[in-house]
């Protein structure tokens, strides 16, 4: 019994030996290290766009199939099984955009590395940059020029980007008035700003398909409400017609705004609040003495 527990211990301490002797140290340490900037340059292409969301479901259907295989549904199992048969031409079809693009960035791109105190930074920029829209605004609301500034948070907008003119400049009430400046060739278009500064101007946003939304809402009001139901972005509109002020989150949007209590939305919504969860409940208490903030688009 002893020598043939031994010599299963030889047996395989002499497989595992063998294996460490086949490898190759250099090839397999180069091997890792293009696989990994391979995973790295495609999980910075998703981070960057809306795609983070297609591969979270992409996710969530992988661990479905896996729990359906533990409780043996066969049914299930088999139409998913089909589904991740033809997974390479469904990531092509569903990722195209940013397959393409990471495909034009090839040669040219570099790797940032963040300092330390990047999250202050965003702080103090996304507070110069709420400071700089709602001062801008005033000028617009008065001159009645339309504007669509959207605020990205969380879910990243560089494929809705993409579609203006990339600036990646600082947030001032100057630049913000003359992008919208009815003469200017932007004007039209969203301006995208991230982490408190300006990503891109000239953008195409997508029109929601609300038909409960008044039919008084232009383009502008329609295209706030479309990026706010596809991201979490908060988008401030300005109308053209009357200056009125008016405020797009998670697919709702709130009117007659005063540069005041947008302020003060803005501030709820895109900084730091000890760790709680900004809702519209506790954003309206926080501005309700605010005269005239955020009255719903009935």
């Amino acid at each position: 019994m002893f020598e043939a527990i031994g010599e299963f211990f030889i047996s395989t301490w002499s497989r595992i030996v063998g294996v460490f002797e086949t490898i190759n140290v250099f090839s397999s340490i180069l091997d890792v290290a293009l696989l990994a900037l391979l995973f790295y340059a495609v999980l910075r292409l998703v981070r960057d766009s809306r795609a983070e969301q297609l591969l979270k479901g992409l996710l969530f259907l992988f661990l479905g199939y896996m729990v359906a295989l533990l409780l043996n549904l066969k049914a299930v199992s088999f139409v998913l099984q089909l589904l991740f048969g033809n997974a390479l031409i469904l990531l092509v079809v569903i990722f195209q955009p940013e397959l393409r693009r990471i495909l034009e960035r090839m040669g040219h791109s570099r790797i940032r590395f963040s300092p330390l105190n990047a999250q202050e930074e965003t702080i103090r920029n996304t507070k110069k940059a709420i400071d700089a829209v709602c001062e801008a605004g005033k000028t617009l609301q008065s001159k009645k020029m339309g504007a669509l500034i959207v605020f990205e948070r969380k879910t990243m907008l560089g494929d809705v980007a993409a579609t203006g003119t990339v600036l990646d400049a600082d947030c001032s009430p100057e630049l913000v008035g003359n992008l919208f400046f009815n003469k200017a060739p932007l004007h039209d278009g969203a301006v995208i700003i991230r982490e408190g500064r300006v990503l891109s101007a000239g953008c195409i946003l997508p029109l929601t398909d609300n038909l409960a939304l008044s039919s008084e809402l232009g383009t502008r009001h329609r295209a706030a409400v479309g990026i706010s139901e596809n991201s979490d972005a908060v988008v401030v509109v300005i109308s053209e017609e009357t200056g009125a002020l008016s405020l797009a989150v998670a697919g709702t949007l709130r009117r007659d705004y005063t540069p005041e209590s947008l302020q003060a939305a803005l501030e709820v919504y895109l900084l730091p609040q000890d760790g709680e969860q900004t809702t519209p409940a506790k954003l309206f208490k926080h501005i309700k003495n605010i005269s005239k903030g955020g009255k719903n688009n009935g």
